[in-house]
């Protein structure tokens, strides 16, 4: 691969993968503000109107970093990929376009009026600007996610004379095949990674409770975790099980009918297997095209695949080697990786959920612990998960009609690329140091009203 386009991929990969930390956060914690509200609405407890303002904050405070790391990605189109925009400005720059015009203005606009609204709006008209938000989140979610479906599964355009991409269906666009199964996937692993925040930080509450069990007042950080965990668990529950089956299934599906090569080399498979097991475990030997140490379910992953035990599956050397994912042991590990913590959230919130359902979780001291220390591979999830589907896209930038290597800036030099990564670098440290020290210092005064004497953390 050439330095210069290395560099290119490697400043995007970054800053994209940066960006995405918050917003998948804000995408999760606007669903459960909104089930917060609406029980605080529901109920006239307080406390739940007070919970949602402490996680709305947070989400702000997301917001905005989501803001500041999301703007360098659109420069960087036209900084390092050019080629890639010229050609195919014409088309996703429709749905970009929307999200900023329609998502990021409804979502920024009524954020304001949740966070500062509130005592001038009534509760309903409060639990709205929860809903516009959170609405406001999930539809630009929405356009990011028809943009990169576009990369993965062209439809609705036309080539003009001039050798580039022309938008002739905005319809087409908006309603692919591929989106609508990896939106509610990417929206799933949203609500997990939001639910297992909100559970984290309740577990944590709990965790430094100096009371009794069960003697710690409501007005407390120990009565505003168990809050948290009664709202965060089932919804992490559900999520987890949506992020698996059906919508994992079936985007899983959707690459083993449109990106075959790709697909074979997420699951590790070389040669076409009819019937094919599906591997839990193995390392991929690129010298010797086969998978070292495999641990093999016979027959599975013919049926998980077209929902026959005998189906054949075809492998990568049924593929021209030029259509071959670039690295495919990264994109077999980023793949594994996401599905085996997928596994491992479902059993997590499982047991937690049966715990909360037998009025044992909030004495089971190891649970809680295992809830709190879980908070970051959620991010773990969803970044292999992104890095599952820009891997498997390669050698393309749009599949089957623009390679990559062809897509970059031709007059941007390696040096200058690699001297902007290390300032991305420096920059994102900064930040990252200053949106956790603001994070810690919300969550250290927690969702206690100013009077509130209950000072346990």
């Amino acid at each position: 691969m050439d330095q210069a386009l290395f560099y290119h991929r490697f400043l995007f990969a970054f800053t994209a993968s940066y960006h995405y930390l918050f917003p998948q956060l804000t995408m999760g914690l606007g669903l459960l503000v909104v089930i917060l509200q609406a029980m605080g609405l529901r109920t006239g407890d307080e406390r739940y109107d007070r919970a949602a303002l402490f996680w709305g904050r947070i989400f702000g405070l997301t917001f905005v970093m989501g803001v500041v790391t999301g703007i360098p990605m659109e420069f960087q189109f036209g900084t390092n990929w050019a080629r890639f925009s010229e050609d195919t400005g014409g088309v996703i720059g429709q749905t970009l376009a929307m999200e900023g015009v329609f998502a990021f203005f409804l979502e920024s606009s009524f954020l304001a009026l949740f966070l500062f609204g509130r005592e001038k709006l009534g509760r309903k008209a409060h639990f709205g600007t929860a809903v516009a938000v959170w609405l406001g989140s999930w539809i630009s979610g929405y356009f990011i996610v028809a943009t990169n479906a576009f990369m993965q599964h062209p439809v609705g355009y036309e080539t003009d004379v001039q050798g580039h991409l022309a938008l002739s269906s905005l319809g087409a666009l908006l309603t692919n095949p591929w989106l609508g199964w990896q939106y509610f996937h990417t929206m799933a692993g949203a609500v997990v990674t939001g639910s297992f925040a909100v559970a984290a930080i309740g577990a944590y509450y709990v965790l430094v409770d100096t009371s009794p069990p069960g003697d710690a007042p409501r007005e407390s950080r120990a009565g505003y975790g168990r809050l948290f965990l009664r709202v965060a668990v089932p919804a992490g529950l559900i999520a987890s099980l949506i992020m698996a089956f059906p919508t994992g299934d079936r985007q899983a599906s959707h690459v083993a009918e449109y990106q075959p090569p790709s697909f074979a080399a997420m699951e590790g498979l070389f040669h076409t297997d009819e019937p094919a097991g599906l591997v839990m475990i193995g390392q991929p030997d690129m010298d010797d095209l086969r998978l070292d140490n495999p641990l093999e379910v016979p027959h599975a992953l013919s049926f998980l695949t077209y929902h026959r035990w005998d189906a054949r599956v075809e492998g990568l050397t049924s593929f021209p080697r030029d259509d071959w994912p670039d690295n495919v042991p990264l994109l077999y590990y980023a793949y594994h990786i996401m599905v085996g913590l997928g596994t491992i959230f479902i059993v997590v919130m499982a047991l937690a959920g049966f715990l909360l359902w037998r009025k044992k979780l909030i004495e089971n001291r190891p649970v809680l612990w295992l809830v709190l220390l879980m908070a970051p591979f959620p991010f773990i999830a969803n970044t292999m998960g992104w890095m599952t589907a820009e891997l498997g896209r390669q050698p393309w930038t749009v599949w089957g009609v623009l390679r990559t290597s062809v897509s970059d800036s031709s007059r941007v030099t390696a040096g200058n690329t690699l001297f902007t990564v290390i300032g991305f670098m420096g920059l994102y440290l900064v930040l990252g140091l200053l949106f956790l020290f603001l994070a810690h210092r919300e969550i250290t005064h927690g969702p206690l009203p100013a009077h509130s004497s209950h000072q346990e953390v």
